[in-house]
C-alpha cells in the first residue's frame, strides 16, 4: 500500500476520449482505483477529444483549487502523434496564463511487465490457462497507428511475449497499420495453429476495439478477451510512471508557465 501524499503533485489523467460513453465510464473506474491505492494523493481526469472535461478545464480548476504542481500523464500504450505532440501543445497553452503552475509530463504507459500481466488476466478470465501457452497463438490487436515507432513498440512487445511460452504472439492493428486481426488469425490458422486467441491491447472501449473484436469474430478466433480496462496492473502502472515524473523531475520533460 502506499503511504498517503497530500502534499504531492497533482495526477491529470489525459485520456484521447470517444464519442462512445464505455469509454469514459472505462476511464473514470480507472481512476477511481489510483485514488483507492493512494490516498491523499489528487487524481483528476481529463480528455483530448469528445468528453469533458478538457485538458484545459482540468488544468484550471487544479489551478483554482490551489494546485501548482501537476504530473500529467498520457493514458496511451504507446508514444504516437498525441504523445508526442498533441498532449505537450494542449497542456502548454492550459499552462501558459497560469503564475507559478509547473507542469510534468509522464510516460507513456508501455512497454511494461505489468501490461503483459493485464492481458493475461484478461485471457484467463475468457478461459485460457497457463498450461494453454504452448499450444496457443496469441494475435496482439492494437488500436494501430502510422508513427513507425508506435508500430516497432506493438511489434516488440509481441516478439517479448512470445518468449513467455505462447506458441506464438503476432501484432495486428484495427487502423493505419496492418496486419488487421482477421489476416492475423488467417495466417495463423493457416500455420496449422488449432487454438487462437486475440487480446486487444486497447485500454478502454469503443470503436476500434469493436473493430478488433468483429475482425476475431469472422475469422473464428477460438478466445476473445476483454480490453484491458481498470486492472489492477493498469493501475499501478500509472503510480509507476507518476512516481517516476513526480521524484525524477530533472529526467522529465517540463512545462512551467
Amino acid at each position: 500500500m502506499y503511504a498517503p501524499a497530500t502534499h504531492s503533485p497533482a495526477l491529470l489523467v489525459i485520456a484521447h476520449g470517444s464519442r462512445d460513453p464505455r469509454h469514459a465510464a472505462t476511464v473514470h473506474a480507472l481512476t477511481r482505483r489510483v485514488r483507492a491505492l493512494r490516498p491523499g494523493l489528487r487524481v483528476e481526469t481529463a480528455f483530448l477529444d469528445f468528453d469533458t472535461p478538457t485538458v484545459d478545464q482540468a488544468v484550471a480548476s487544479l489551478y483554482l483549487s490551489g494546485v501548482r504542481e501537476v504530473v500529467a500523464l498520457p493514458l496511451l500504450l504507446t508514444r504516437a502523434f498525441h504523445a508526442k505532440s498533441d498532449i505537450p501543445a494542449v497542456l502548454a497553452g492550459a499552462a501558459s496564463h497560469l503564475p507559478d503552475l509547473s507542469v510534468r509530463i509522464a510516460d507513456v504507459l508501455g512497454p511494461s511487465p505489468l501490461l503483459l500481466a493485464n492481458l493475461e488476466r484478461r485471457l484467463w478470465e475468457a478461459g485460457l490457462t497457463p498450461a494453454d501457452r504452448a499450444t496457443t497463438a496469441v494475435v496482439l490487436a492494437s488500436a494501430g497507428s502510422s508513427d513507425p515507432e508506435a508500430i516497432a513498440v506493438i511489434a516488440e512487445t509481441a516478439r517479448e511475449w512470445r518468449h513467455t511460452g505462447w506458441c506464438a504472439v503476432r501484432p495486428a492493428f484495427a487502423s493505419a497499420a496492418l496486419p488487421r486481426t482477421e489476416d492475423a488469425v488467417r495466417a495463423l490458422r493457416a500455420e496449422g495453429v488449432r487454438r487462437i486467441a486475440v487480446a486487444p491491447y486497447v485500454i478502454a472501449p469503443g470503436r476500434l476495439p469493436d473493430r478488433i473484436a468483429a475482425g476475431a469474430e469472422a475469422a473464428g478466433a477460438d478466445v476473445l478477451s476483454a480490453v484491458l480496462g481498470p486492472s489492477p496492473e493498469l493501475a499501478r502502472l500509472l503510480l509507476r510512471r507518476y512516481e517516476a515524473a513526480a521524484l525524477t523531475p530533472a529526467r522529465v520533460p517540463a512545462l512551467t508557465a
